[in-house]
């Protein structure tokens, strides 16, 4: 019987940023609490950036932005954001997407398998994600939970299950 296996990436669907990041900038748009206080949220090359003219205003435009990533079912742990800075006579924040796990996360990742893991679970890094192989499906299915009950401080996902 050949080895199942499935991959553990760190990947952000690109159109449901964009899709909530617009419904963001609509909801921004009608709010009463935002009405002539210029503020705003939009790309800028890789990055997202939110404006305001106070710091408050500012942070309020960051937490529409989170729930609307939430109802869109991507995780917070994948925005990165900065702390408000001044900017002439407004505030800004900006965002940054992260995508891919890094050598470091890949290998604590493999680690926690190795060590917590179901006997006969081998872990491998490839590149930005990380495939895990077993003989029994069963023991992937164990991998996956163990993993989803971990709390990493990036996100996780879990593809390519055969």
């Amino acid at each position: 019987m050949a080895d199942s296996s499935f991959d553990i990436v760190s990947k952000v669907e690109r159109q449901e940023v964009d899709n909530a990041l617009n419904q963001a900038a609509k909801e921004i748009a009608q709010r009463y609490d935002f009405k002539g206080v210029d503020a705003s949220i939009a790309w800028s090359g890789e990055r997202i950036e939110m404006r305001a003219n106070s710091e408050e205003r500012v942070k309020a435009v960051l937490d529409i932005f989170q729930s609307k990533l939430v109802k869109r079912g991507i995780s917070l742990k994948a925005l990165e954001t900065g702390e408000p800075q001044v900017s002439g006579k407004e505030y800004r924040i900006a965002a940054s997407l992260q995508e891919g796990l890094s050598q470091d996360n890949a290998k604590k990742i493999a680690k926690v398998i190795r060590d917590e893991g179901p006997k006969g679970v081998k872990a491998q890094v490839q590149g930005d994600e990380l495939r895990v192989t077993s003989k029994s499906r069963d023991s992937l299915q164990d991998v996956i939970s163990l993993l989803k009950g971990k709390d990493f401080d990036f996100a996780l996902q879990f593809v390519n299950y055969r």
